[in-house]
């Protein structure tokens, strides 16, 4: 139960899903990042980061919002590309409200374009933010902003940047204003429904995104075997890493072990302040040739192998 601080009298709570979507690296995870207060979804300059759909939740007064941070949307090409953007347009169908998030300084490129065309084939008329404001002029923005409204079919648009927080409060009160009347459907403490060790597993992804400045991070995927509480209450976290051939494999281990090092070190230190626990953190890497055609792979992040 919500009181009004004024009256201590009930107030009537809402709740319901937003699903961000948009070309990849437009801001949707830092976004959902920013409001949750704590990070639930992992963030890289690299596009194509997030690649399943994560839920942040967080409290706007008295409504309870849960963010469907969603895979970039762009013209896949592979089968994990697939089972990525189906994954982001499942999370439309799943939302009380769609939000397209721009990324102004890339402005009305290719993909937001076939965005935009499909939702409106599908009558679906989304929330437009503009995100990335503090990199635009602001006569380029009210250019875009009228190019992309009338392209598409807009409730509201705003202007922000995530990264700063500019003007995100304002997104955010009319996002909790216009979800439905409902009860809360978490506790009011919890920031996501994803288990602690897949957020490792993907704290653990974005490291490598961060530390090997080429390619390698689309060719590797990461995943939990062991995630267990001592009984020092420190907890004990076994991650591998699949790359698809030995030369991949030899590049993240580094010279005698020295960057799955790097990446262990920061990984860890980020899980153990996410947690606020002492976490023992092992790294393996190897070697799965077609870990991209194993359908077990995408059970586990809940992506469609066949989409």
């Amino acid at each position: 139960m919500v009181l009004d601080a004024t009256t201590d009298n009930p107030l009537e709570t809402r709740c319901g899903f937003v699903a961000l979507i948009g070309a990849p690296n437009a801001g949707k995870s830092t976004i959902t990042n920013n409001f949750v207060g704590s990070k639930v979804s992992i963030v890289s300059p690299k596009v194509q980061t997030t690649r399943t759909m994560v839920k942040g939740i967080g409290i706007y007064e008295n409504t309870q919002i849960i963010f469907l941070d969603t895979p970039g949307i762009f013209k896949p090409k592979r089968r994990l590309d697939r089972a990525m953007v189906s994954s982001a347009w499942n999370g439309v169908e799943d939302a009380d409200i769609v939000v397209l998030v721009v990324d102004a300084k890339r402005g009305f490129d290719e993909e937001t374009q076939s965005i935009v065309a499909k939702l409106k084939q599908n009558k679906i008329e989304a929330v437009l933010v503009l995100n990335k404001i503090d990199l635009v002029q602001k006569e380029k923005l009210l250019t875009l902003s009228a190019q992309i409204n009338a392209a598409g079919c807009f409730k509201e648009t705003f202007f922000i940047s995530a990264l700063t927080g500019q003007c995100s409060d304002d997104l955010y009160k009319y996002l909790a204003d216009h979800l439905p009347v409902s009860p809360w459907y978490y506790p009011e403490d919890q920031i996501s429904d994803m288990p602690l060790r897949l957020l490792a597993a993907e704290i653990v992804r974005e490291k490598l995104f961060i530390f090997l400045h080429q390619e390698l991070p689309y060719a590797l995927t990461v995943e939990p075997e062991l995630w267990e509480r001592r009984d020092d209450h420190s907890i004990r976290a076994e991650i591998t890493i699949y790359v698809e051939k030995e030369n991949q494999k030899i590049i993240v281990l580094g010279k005698g072990g020295s960057m799955i090092k790097r990446i262990g070190q920061a990984a860890r230190k980020e899980i153990e302040d996410l947690l606020e626990e002492r976490v023992h953190l092992f790294l393996f890497v190897k070697v799965r040739e077609h870990w991209q055609e194993d359908r077990n792979r995408y059970s586990t992040w809940n992506l469609d192998f066949n989409a």
